[in-house]
């Protein structure tokens, strides 16, 4: 239990202003320290300090509605939820699992991790929600991230021993959220917190299926509850002796795990958890579990799913897209990986890739475009994934400008010596959307679903 004087210091914390913040997108732009100078003439920024493109901004700035965000410059992310994927360590060219993925917001700051190198496996079970995932990834340029909607049981099936590394985010009573979410608390109850561990329970388990020897999970959530915290890494750790809580830096204000609230017997290890507590820091209530399995990564480099890898499609089936890039794109600026067509529709899927054989897959890759009849028409998924530097004409606005919201509202623009053809139309040198122009005005491709009317 807390103390009186802890207890009450805790309840004091709901009554101050919650703290917001965002986080800067890497993979936007090959100058780090230039983007950061240009969001910091936007807004006034103060780094969130356990998470290093983490930012809080000030209340009353509307970050949301500014062209950044449409160009996926940063990702608007409560601070504390950017703690756990911290301590995932991701890097380049790895298989990555982020199991509860929706809305996105962890899911994008392991792909700015990754660099665009390795596969990212990104899932939600829940469709409705799985769709807006994916417009999160398509938003912040992700090339190598593929979006699935599945129950867990069903991707251990396919994936078993494939993964480095696996967030489980798991879905909670959501105590933590309580300031930030009043529906939270509405729907707070003893039961619900029963069924929520228990629901955890399983997602570990087939998350453990999933993990090659010597790779990590990861478990957060956002809760209070010991039953969902402490009390489920002891019963994890006594199931999974192969498994260690590993004891990481709790700086910052964040504090240990209390090994008390993991019942009777708790396991050993169970202390290196860790708790973000609202009165403690600048952000809202979090637990998180580093787990890491015994073996040796390095031995088992090459891992394959159920499913085999994905085979792409044949050149000839690319004639149209390959006329496209010769006239738009400069030479070099698409990722390596396998071709792979949904219908009519092109994408680019990671190197390596699994095949698609009994997944519901939203998103496969980088969606490249459409190709029609006698033509191929980019798609925007590419356009936020370019730089400026990585097409022949563009199209520059600036962010204070009446012509960005207004090209995000549907807009057309003046050509003023683009030339005619497909044009990266870009804020303050960040991609934006497509354009065609004919030499004197640029119709405006921006998708219809995705407008903002001014």
């Amino acid at each position: 239990m807390m103390e009186p004087q802890e207890y009450e210091s805790f309840v004091a914390s709901y009554d101050r202003p919650r703290a917001q913040a965002l986080r800067v997108n890497p993979l936007k732009s090959t100058d780090s320290d230039g983007q950061k100078n240009v969001l910091n003439q936007a807004f006034s920024l103060e780094p969130v300090p356990w998470s290093e493109n983490g930012y809080y901004y000030e209340p009353g700035e509307t970050p949301g509605k500014h062209p950044y965000h449409e160009a996926g410059v940063y990702y608007i992310q409560e601070p504390s939820a950017m703690a756990p994927v911290t301590f995932m360590d991701a890097a380049p060219g790895e298989k990555i699992l982020d199991l509860c993925a929706a809305p996105g917001g962890k899911t994008t700051q392991i792909a700015a991790a990754m660099q665009g190198r390795g596969i990212l496996v990104a899932n939600e079970p829940n469709p409705n929600r799985a769709k807006i995932l994916a417009l999160n990834i398509e938003r912040l340029g992700i090339s190598n991230a593929i979006v699935v909607s599945a129950m867990p049981d069903a991707l251990s099936e396919i994936f078993q021993g494939y993964f480095d590394r696996i967030l489980v985010d798991a879905p909670c009573s959501g105590e933590g959220m309580f300031r930030k979410n009043e529906e939270a608390e509405t729907e707070w109850s003893p039961e619900n917190v029963e069924m929520c561990a228990e629901r955890q329970e399983g997602i570990l388990r087939e998350a453990v299926k999933m993990l090659a020897p010597g790779g990590r999970i990861v478990y957060s959530t956002c809760t209070f509850a010991p039953a969902e915290d402490e009390a489920q890494i002891s019963r994890f750790l006594k199931k999974n002796p192969d498994f260690s809580c590993r004891k990481v830096d709790a700086s910052f204000g964040m504090e240990y795990g209390r090994k008390e609230w993991a019942g009777e017997e708790p396991a050993e290890g169970v202390e290196n958890s860790i708790r973000l507590w609202p009165h403690k820091m600048r952000g809202e209530g979090h637990y998180l579990a580093v787990l890491d399995r015994e073996g040796d990564l390095s031995r088992n480099p090459v891992r394959v799913s159920a499913n085999g890898l994905l085979v792409g499609v044949p050149s000839k089936d690319l004639k149209l897209f390959r006329e496209f890039e010769e006239e738009t794109l400069n030479p070099g600026v698409l990722p390596e990986g396998v071709f792979h067509l949904f219908g009519d529709q092109l994408y680019l899927a990671p190197k390596d890739s699994p095949a698609f054989t009994r997944l519901k897959v939203l998103r496969p890759g980088l969606h490249l475009g459409t190709i029609k009849k006698n033509r191929f028409e980019p798609g925007h998924a590419l356009a936020l994934y370019l730089k400026e530097g990585d097409v022949k004409r563009t199209a520059c606005l600036t962010a204070d400008s009446q012509e960005a919201m207004g090209f995000i509202g549907g807009q057309t623009l003046q050509d003023t010596g683009t030339g005619k053809g497909w044009c990266l139309v870009t804020v303050d040198g960040f991609s934006l959307g497509w354009g065609k122009s004919d030499g004197r005005i640029i119709k405006n491709h921006y998708p219809k679903g995705l407008r903002i009317y001014t």
